[in-house]
């Protein structure tokens, strides 16, 4: 089979590595037997010597033939050697990412959607791991093993749904991350728990048994609970791969836990405990604060790290100042790793790479990298501890992120990349071709984009061999968020297919598979919102929003007033019909609507709504309502969308008659 070279794999990957199966040195885990009421998955199988050899037969088999369809580019696991990482005979050193949904996606906000969270699917993971890598990053952390809340949606996937009781379903999609990270070559440093609410934590462990969060650290109890998710998770067999994850290579470390508060003796009992489960892997303390001297001091524990974000203050210290000052401290003691730094401008992130590179520190992670969405475009994640300014980085960067400086950040991210490791950093490929999504309105056209893509060229033909003419240029998709990527407003009547190719600046990809036929039967004003160009008139003081954008479940650009504002719009042919997408900061205030055939005497129209709320949630989420109407066949070419409360505006649809050839 034809091999796509790693470098031009991006959003189109589809292939498998299918190369004979190599040797490799693994310690093994040792031997668990099962306790005494263990569950039924838990207890030793002894079957006669003759059945244990056919099925040992047929298990080898099963397992050489799944490992070699997902080899793994690794052939050592990361070492510590005094105060520093080592791979094979080599420094391991790194600049690279947080992904925090690689492993569970809160960040599903379509408009309708009434639940955040769902599990990546593979197409999302290797665009995750495949970014890292073309960016130069060799590492990328999770969030932490997600444990199930109370007030979590039922459809919620979290790993953890009670003591000793695991989401099959959630386990073998992190199976699919650790295929994927020994394919592209991107390590994994993995959370065991939280410290927050986020994801859920130790506050659901003690939970269970009706304890208090604080309780985590020291009740018997819960300590027991939390080590039988350690070994669940750290014994468990990918399904894919046969490989044990306390044998997988493409693991770097455990980490007991996400910004832990944890005393030194839960800290030694922890690691202690996953050293007696895994002799292959790293232990990074989860205690983020400050390195603690006896924990400098402690064989258990391999890593330590620090966080860094703004602070309140003039005074404090910058974070390549905080960054030196640890490494010193660590320096002979310990691995120092800065397992996450954000939030501040470019020039200081700078400072810190610089602070990283120059100093014993063995890398450090960024905050926070997001991937693409499976349903087109990019998830999403405004960050309200970061001013309400900055939000989940997506490469390459684009215009929306100018207030974040996203695209010269990417670029410094990559270089230092690259620069820790003794690199130059390689030329961008050519993006790969993108996948095309079904279409079932030409206003309305997505796609599944590549890694490294700055921007998407559509094709439009009236067969699927063309003649192709170009309807859209430049479209970027990062410009809306959870909306069809392109709306070609100018399709004439008729029978139609599409395509869509990727560019940067290496050159443009190969086209996109063809999607067609498309039948065209009305044409379609989509506007955005992200300016009032396509507005043919104002009343009142609307004005256009940029912040808030989580409440807005990430609609990045609003029209926003108040009662009496309204915006008026100028069709070219006869208004069919209308939809507009609202948010409700407050109660629900319908919108009034109303059109006319010459701008000055209208009609009020009835629109039907939908009310997609599901409670306010982590984020305070605003009320979104979809307002629709149809078959309006009055003639008219003017639209009046009248406020009567607190309202954002995030999208417009005006349905008209096609204009006569």
């Amino acid at each position: 089979m034809t091999q796509i070279p790693l470098e031009n794999q991006g959003a189109a990957w589809q292939y498998r590595k299918m190369q004979p199966l190599r040797a490799q040195t693994v310690i093994p885990c040792p031997k668990l037997r099962a306790q005494p009421g263990a569950g039924r998955e838990h207890f030793n199988w002894n079957p006669s010597v003759k059945t244990r050899s056919l099925f040992s037969a047929a298990l080898l088999v099963l397992l050489a033939f799944a490992t070699a369809r997902a080899e793994s580019v690794f052939r050592d696991f990361v070492t510590v050697r005094g105060d520093q990482l080592f791979e094979g005979e080599k420094p391991y050193r790194f600049i690279s990412w947080n992904v925090p949904n690689l492993h569970l996606i809160e960040d599903q906000l379509g408009f309708a959607a009434t639940n955040a969270w769902r599990l990546p699917d593979r197409f999302e993971i290797v665009d995750a791991l495949s970014t890292v890598r073309q960016m130069g990053g060799a590492v990328a952390r999770t969030y932490s093993i997600s444990v199930v809340r109370g007030n979590d949606p039922p459809a919620q996937a979290s790993h953890v749904l009670g003591p000793g009781k695991f989401n099959e379903e959630a386990f073998r999609s992190l199976d699919i991350i650790l295929q994927v990270a020994n394919e592209q070559g991107v390590r994994l440093i993995i959370p065991l728990v939280n410290n927050w609410i986020w994801m859920g934590g130790r506050g659901e462990y003690a939970g269970f048994r009706g304890k208090t969060k604080d309780d985590f650290w020291t009740d018997p109890q819960l300590i027991a609970d939390f080590k039988e998710t350690i070994r669940f998770v750290l014994t468990r067999t990918n399904t894919l791969t046969g490989v044990r994850y306390c044998d997988d290579k493409a693991i770097l470390c455990w980490e007991t836990g996400n910004e832990l508060v944890s005393p030194v003796p839960w800290t030694r009992e922890i690691a202690a405990y996953i050293k007696s489960l895994d002799h292959n892997h790293l232990v990074m303390d989860g205690f983020d604060r400050a390195l603690r001297p006896e924990v400098l001091a402690m064989p258990e524990v391999d890593i330590v790290t620090t966080h860094h974000y703004p602070g309140p203050g003039p005074a404090r210290k910058s974070f390549a100042e905080l960054i030196r000052e640890n490494a010193a401290l660590a320096k002979g003691k310990k691995t120092y790793v800065v397992g996450e730094f954000g939030f501040v401008s470019t020039s200081q992130m700078e400072a810190a790479m610089k602070a990283i590179a120059d100093s014993s520190v063995a890398g450090g992670l960024l905050w926070s990298l997001r991937f693409r969405d499976r349903d087109g475009g990019f998830y999403w994640h405004s960050e309200p501890s970061g001013g309400n300014q900055y939000k989940a980085f997506h490469w390459p960067g684009s215009a929306i992120g100018a207030a974040y400086d996203e695209t010269n950040l990417m670029k410094a991210v990559r270089r230092n990349a690259f620069g820790i490791r003794g690199l130059t950093p390689p030329p961008i490929p050519v993006p790969a071709p993108p996948t095309l999504l079904p279409i079932t309105d030409p206003a309305a056209i997505s796609w599944q984009g590549s890694v490294g893509a700055a921007s998407y060229t559509v094709e439009r033909a009236p067969g699927p061999g063309g003649p192709w003419k170009v309807v859209g240029k430049g479209v970027d998709e990062s410009a809306v968020q959870y909306r069809p990527l392109f709306a070609d407003e100018a399709a004439p009547a008729g029978d139609w297919y599409y395509r869509v190719r990727a560019n940067n600046e290496a050159g443009v990809s190969e086209p996109s598979n063809v999607i067609g036929p498309v039948k065209v039967t009305h044409a379609t004003l989509v506007d955005e919102l992200a300016d009032f160009s396509k507005v043919q008139a104002q009343q009142g003081r609307l004005e256009i929003k940029t912040r808030d954008c989580r409440k807005a479940k990430e609609d990045a650009h609003r029209a926003a007033g108040n009662a009496g504002d309204a915006l008026i719009y100028q069709i070219p042919t006869s208004i069919e019909g209308f939809r507009v997408f609202v948010f409700f900061p407050g109660n629900v205030a319908d919108l009034k609507f109303a059109v006319s055939a010459d701008g000055k005497t209208y009609r009020n129209v009835t629109a039907d709504r939908e009310i997609y709320f599901n409670g306010a949630g982590d984020y305070n989420y605003w009320k979104p309502v979809l307002y629709h109407a149809a078959d309006l066949g009055g003639g008219e070419r003017f639209l009046k969308i009248e406020l009567t409360g607190e309202t954002q505006i995030g999208r417009v649809e005006i349905i008209h008659a096609l204009e006569p050839k």
